[in-house]
């Protein structure tokens, strides 16, 4: 049970809950710049200072490296972290964040939720497979144009047969994809 600023009533004497419950959890990870400051937490180790944990969370943000950064990326993700992000994490016992300081440590609670993280480091940014379904669908799109203006002289049903034999070819290499990577995943080491 959480009073109504969402630290547990099973707290320790400090106030720090001795667990969080899964409503907690969801709540927590369900933005992303959360996410990425315990992955970079579990990356580093003890303390970091806020402009580090910023800069690094905004060059992921924005695809780039901390040096090719510009000011407003590294000022948006600050102030969003320093006034949001962060005291949200401190509330719930996860992190430690001295504002005056600013440092931030993580506490076991942190580690609790490094599962959770599993699976959703990489971002749909680098997966290949939307792309590769939209250059099908638009290849497709193209031959039906060309049949619909006259360019290319194929009958409809054909080329409804064609469309379906792509889109099942994607589907069928994504799905095999999937459990290669999944048994691969599994497979002991």
């Amino acid at each position: 049970m959480t009073d109504g600023q969402g630290v547990s009533l099973d707290a320790e004497p400090d106030g720090v809950p001795a667990q969080l419950e899964p409503d907690d959890v969801y709540h927590i990870l369900q933005t992303r710049r959360r996410r990425d400051v315990l992955r970079y937490l579990h990356r580093t180790e003890g303390r970091v200072r806020l402009r580090a944990l910023a800069e690094q969370v905004a060059a992921w943000e924005a695809g780039t490296t901390v040096d090719d950064l510009t000011s407003s990326q590294r000022q948006r993700v600050y102030i969003s972290l320093y006034q949001t992000h962060l005291p949200k994490l401190d509330t719930h016992g996860i992190i430690d964040y001295d504002k005056d300081r600013g440092t931030i440590e993580p506490t076991p609670l942190a580690a609790d939720l490094v599962p959770y993280l599993t699976g959703l480091e990489s971002s749909t940014d680098r997966d290949p497979w939307p792309r590769r379904y939209a250059a099908a669908i638009g290849s497709c799109g193209l031959v039906l144009a060309a049949i619909s203006v006259g360019l290319v002289s194929i009958p409809w049903a054909l080329a409804a047969a064609g469309v379906t034999v792509v889109i099942a070819a994607v589907t069928t290499v994504h799905a095999y994809a999937v459990r290669e990577n999944s048994e691969s995943n599994s497979r002991p080491q």
